[in-house]
């Protein structure tokens, strides 16, 4: 199993709809964050904060290999400056409450 984070501007947001759609991807947690910054050449203080989305959507590797695919791809942001980033993370264990862990009677 990996776990897939996105992390992209607000304004961002039909872009990576459409690549969930296209790629039948319909549970995922969402959660919007502010990013920041330093200030650019010229500049040297703290940037106006960004605002961001977080996505998070548990996959196995083939379909999560098919999302970082996709978003390598993905054109049409808002700020060239900020694409949409994709990390894959591989998820070692899962528990979930109420049941023993798999690894209890081992």
């Amino acid at each position: 199993m990996k776990l897939v984070i996105l992390m992209f501007l607000e304004e961002d947001t039909p872009i990576v709809e459409r690549v969930l759609d296209e790629h039948q991807l319909v549970a995922y947690s969402e959660i919007s964050v502010e990013g920041h910054g330093m200030g650019t050449a010229g500049w040297y203080g703290k940037v106006a904060p960004y605002q961001s989305r977080m996505l998070m959507v548990f996959l196995g590797a083939d379909k999560a290999g098919e999302l970082l695919a996709a978003v390598s791809t993905c054109t049409g942001c808002k700020d060239p400056n900020h694409p949409i980033h994709a990390w894959q993370i591989d998820v070692d264990k899962v528990a979930t409450s109420g049941l023993p862990s798999p690894d209890a009677n081992a």
